[in-house]
């Protein structure tokens, strides 16, 4: 498992949604080095980490999180999620394997239509992301182009960075188990709950204008852990560490303190 590491104190880890990797952290990523000893991972098939047997299903790359605790020591440690990766790190806390956690717009919380909603939209954009593959850096220095491949993830996407914009287009591009856990994610079973230690911190974020995980579905998160703690990003979309990075840090040191 391919990882960055950088700042000192307790240890904390992230794990980045589906088709992204690390880099998707960017902008959080120094401040909360600041203050904790931050290991980002690529998941399986993601990023510099090449894909196992499993890794096309969220239940593979649960499994592969779990080893990769087991093997480097860390099991107990306090993790952070995005999208894909934050219904990861809800997992490995339903079994008992991290501490506290922050859970940014979780997937696995969709009912009825909302489930062929994330399949049709995600899958759409992958392919025109690959249409458009060789054209994405130039693309993503254009404010009203970021804008329009944006829209659905981000509440301001003509203000994002342009490299970061470009890595994370690119990398979906580049993510071969890409349509195999889009698949995976909306045709399986929803996330359960509740987390295997109650007395762990569990917060869950969501953008009151995230258009992938819809913002109903917070309700059901809640259901499903009803010892976390419901934090709304009023002006984020579906990566509040993209649209409100100083907000995102506070949470996430306040959470894991």
């Amino acid at each position: 498992m391919h990882q960055t590491s950088c700042g000192t104190g307790k240890p904390l880890l992230l794990i980045h949604g589906l088709g992204s990797s690390w880099r998707a952290w960017q902008p959080i990523l120094a401040n909360l080095a600041a203050e904790r000893s931050v290991i980002a991972i690529d998941l399986p098939g993601h990023g510099a980490t090449p894909a196992e047997q499993d890794s096309g299903t969220f239940e593979g790359l649960v499994g592969s999180c779990e080893r990769y605790l087991v093997d480097n020591g860390l099991i107990g440690i306090d993790a952070v999620g995005s999208s894909m990766g934050a219904r990861i790190v809800l997992e490995l806390a339903r079994r008992g394997k991290v501490g506290n956690v922050v859970a940014l717009d979780p997937g696995g919380f969709w009912r009825g239509w909302e489930r062929p909603f994330f399949r049709t939209t995600i899958g759409l954009s992958a392919q025109l992301l690959r249409a458009l593959r060789s054209r994405l850096p130039a693309i993503s220095r254009s404010a009203p182009a970021r804008t329009a491949l944006l829209a659905q993830l981000s509440a301001k996407p003509s203000t994002l960075s342009p490299a970061l914009v470009c890595t994370e287009l690119t990398s979906i591009t580049d993510t071969p188990t890409f349509d195999h856990l889009v698949r995976d994610l909306a045709n399986g079973p929803g996330q359960e709950g509740p987390a295997a230690d109650p007395k762990q911190r569990i917060v869950i974020g969501w953008g009151t204008h995230d258009r992938l995980c819809l913002p109903r579905q917070a309700a059901r998160a809640m259901a499903a852990f009803p010892s976390a703690t419901l934090h709304w990003f009023e002006h984020s979309g579906h990566f509040p560490m993209w649209d409100m990075p100083h907000e995102t840090t506070a949470v996430i040191l306040q959470a894991t303190r």
